[in-house]
This record gives C-alpha cells, structure tokens and sequence, in this order.
C-alpha cells in the first residue's frame, strides 16, 4: 500500500463508482480497477461492496478512510509547503474551505474576489453548511478550514477569531418579536440542526420562557426570509444577511436581546496540519473583509 493507492481509493469512494474516479484521476478505467484489486489483495480484506449503482466502502474501507484523507492532506500540504519555500509570495495549490450559509452570502463575496485577484495561483474551493457538520468535515481532512460560529473548543482544531456578527429577530413588516413569541404555537424559522445560528434561537427561546414554540427548518438563507417576509414566524439572524435581502421591505428588524445580540464567527483548522501560505494569507484576508464596515440601508426598528 502506498499513496496512490490511497488516493485512487479516496477518489473511488468519494466519486462513488470507478468511471467517475477514472474521470478525475484522468486515466482509463481499468487502471482505477486494477489499484483498487491490487489494494484489496494486499490489505487481505474486500474495500467495496459493488452494485448496479456504483461501490459503497465495506466496514474495512470506512475504517481505511479517514487514514487516506489524514496521508492525502499531509502530502498535499507537504506540496504546498515546498511550494512556499522556493517561492515566497507566491501561494499555490489547493484550498478547500467551508462556510456558514449566511458568511459565504454576506461576507465572502468582496474577500474571496479579492484572495483570488491577489493569488491567482491557489484553487479555492468553497463549500457551505452548518457548524457542526463543517466541523466534522474539518476533522475528517475533507476541508482545510472552515469559518464556524464559535465559540469553538476541541482539542484537534486551532480556532482564529476573525470577526462578529450582530444578530437580530426578524419578522414581518408591522409585527413585534413579542407579538410573535406571544401567539398560543408561534412558529421560529430556522436552518437544519447542527447550525450555529439555529443553536443561539433555541437557546433565545429557552431564555424568554417560551416552551412550545415550532421550529421549522429551511435549508437556504432565502427561505427563511421569504418565510419570515410571508409571515409564518420569525428568526434570529445576522443583520448582514437580512439587511442586503431584496425582501428588506416587507421586513421588521428588532434588536435581539442580550446574551443573543453578537455571535462570533471563527476560523477552524486542523492542529496537526500544516500552515500554508495560501491558508494563512486566506485568514488575513477573512479578517479585512470583517473590518470593513458594512453599511445598512434601514435602521432598527426597537420593538
């Protein structure tokens, strides 16, 4: 076993068949199936279960997983560091980054156009989610940063502070948050479970006594707006990403109280991994972008 044998097994299971592994590998199929036998023969255990679909990793090749992405990370980081020292200024290679929903539409836009004018030669890639599963995406060598809602503590990850959100409830134009809390089932819009925002209402609601509230997931920023816009209920969000949403005014924005009222957002990345240029330059660039005021076209409304 070695480590294109792990990076041929790496991109048969996240490609989920042998024909898209051969595609991002770019070699002809027979090759990918061939490591693949010859890697299952030397380990003495079958790595895949094949059907009409495709393959899923047996119970050995879940185990072998997570270690392929762990030698697939450090030699790409091992690429990426050479690469830094014989050329200085000059970061390259790929960096695979996470975010919240709200930060990639509110925040990432002018950061990520200005990292990819200042370095060409890096290839971003960005994926978005909640913070829980971003986390476990960071832990598992799938990502090389991600930007969470903290406060994060483990002990495997180094979080950097990059900057804060203020959060407010949002409701519909003309409705009070305690009119909204005071209905007999009222009804907190919010993202799927392991979202850091979504952790900071329940706990906003646990805090103003309210025990029977309904909390209805979305899985997109927009459908919590067009939702809170509708009337259907309210939420706790940044005010960065209601006051840019073209449904602003059909909106009511209170001040959320306190403790609720700053959320900070944080860079987590893997304490055993390499800093690389490309990843440090990226954390200054997150940090400017959180220091430029952004300016509100509307004002509170205190409710």
């Amino acid at each position: 076993m070695n480590s294109t044998d792990l990076a041929f097994f790496l991109a048969v299971v996240e490609e989920g068949g042998i024909t898209a592994a051969a595609r991002r590998l770019n070699c002809v199929q027979s090759n990918v199936t061939a490591r693949i036998r010859a890697l299952e023969a030397g380990l003495g255990v079958p790595l895949f279960h094949r059907n009409g679909r495709g393959v899923v990793p047996t119970r050995a090749g879940e185990r072998l997983l997570p270690h392929a992405r762990q030698v697939t990370a450090a030699l790409r980081a091992a690429r990426a560091s050479l690469h830094d020292l014989m050329n200085p200024g000059r970061p390259a290679g790929r960096l695979a980054i996470g975010s919240m929903e709200t930060t990639a539409a509110c925040r990432l836009p002018p950061v990520l156009a200005a990292y990819h004018a200042a370095f060409p030669d890096v290839e971003l890639s960005l994926r978005t989610g909640g913070t829980g599963p971003l986390v476990d995406e960071v832990l598992a060598f799938r990502l090389d940063a991600a930007l969470v809602g903290g406060p994060i503590d483990h002990p495997d990850l180094v979080a950097a502070d990059i900057g804060t959100e203020h959060m407010v409830l949002v409701t519909a134009a003309g409705v009070a948050w305690e009119e909204a809390l005071a209905r007999p089932a009222p009804a907190a819009l919010c993202f799927r479970r392991g979202c850091a925002y979504r952790e900071r209402l329940e706990s906003l609601l646990a805090g103003m006594g309210v025990r029977h509230a309904r909390l209805q997931e979305f899985g997109t920023l927009e459908g919590i707006i067009g939702g809170v816009a509708a009337g259907i209920g309210l939420s706790l969000l940044p005010l960065a990403a209601v006051d840019r949403s073209p449904l602003r005014p059909a909106l009511a924005i209170h001040e959320a109280p306190a403790p609720w009222a700053v959320a900070p957002t944080q860079l987590i990345h893997r304490r055993d991994g390499v800093m690389t240029a490309a990843l440090a330059r990226f954390i200054e660039h997150a940090r400017l972008g959180w220091s430029r005021p952004l300016h509100f076209a509307m004002h509170l409304q205190n409710a």
